[in-house]
């Protein structure tokens, strides 16, 4: 069953007087239980993408289809409601709040959504568990190295129980070491049944996921584009 569906999705900015075209036409269907990566270089489009997939942003033309639900011409607060209800974030710079505790930063999402207090604490310490921070719930970021950091981000990401898992860049901050311990907790999630988007620039990390795409200059391909050769042909 299809968790997400673009269909023709073309996304313009107005620079002075004149349109910037940075997605053209994306077709892009994503299955309940996918685990896909989207490679692209810096200014590709794939933030833009990763923000109309996130509903942080809407396309200028296209649909877009969420878990059945039609997304176009939403408001401002549905779209939050969606992202709360059926989207788990995770981000290079975790944005963890600094004065709150591994727990109450995974329960966070919880206590946006209506859940009781007592719920909300059984469910993060559940979360913190199963990526392997049972024992640092109390520590606030301060006191976690970035891999853990990056962990407390995924454990709130997957506390609400998602419907898609979108990550930006999840490695970027990170050691080789600590990026490994990230890939391995995703490909757990995957194994589970967890549908999951990650947006990367590293074809080891791209490698992890089941299926890779390839943005460049506003267009999704499958297959990874040529590389540029050099010769006179390229010159002025």
């Amino acid at each position: 069953m299809a968790i997400l569906e673009l269909r023709d999705i073309c996304k313009d900015y107005i620079q002075g007087k004149e349109p910037v075209h940075v997605l053209k036409h994306i077709d892009l269907t994503v299955e309940q239980g996918d685990y896909l990566a989207i490679m692209g270089p810096s200014g590709s489009g794939k933030t833009t993408l990763m923000n109309l997939i996130g509903c942080l942003d809407l396309p200028t033309s296209g649909s877009y289809v969420l878990d059945g639900k039609n997304l176009q011409d939403l408001s401002d607060d549905a779209l939050a409601e969606i992202r709360n209800k059926y989207i788990g974030f995770v981000f290079q710079s975790f944005y963890l709040l600094p004065k709150l505790t591994a727990l109450d930063n995974v329960a966070l999402p919880l206590l946006y959504a209506g859940v009781s207090q007592k719920e909300r604490r059984e469910r993060a310490a559940e979360a913190l568990q199963a990526v392997g921070l049972e024992e640092r719930m109390d520590f606030l970021p301060n006191q976690l190295s970035g891999g853990q950091c990056q962990r407390v981000a995924i454990a709130r990401a997957m506390v609400g129980k998602p419907a898609l898992l979108l990550a930006d860049e999840p490695t970027g901050a990170l050691d080789t070491k600590a990026g490994n311990q990230i890939m391995d907790i995703f490909r757990q999630l995957s194994n589970s049944g967890m549908t999951i988007i990650m947006i990367t620039h590293e074809p080891s990390i791209a490698a992890c996921a089941n299926k890779t795409y390839h943005i460049l200059d506003g267009e999704l391909r499958t297959d990874a584009p040529a590389a540029p050769t050099g010769g006179a042909e390229h010159e002025a």
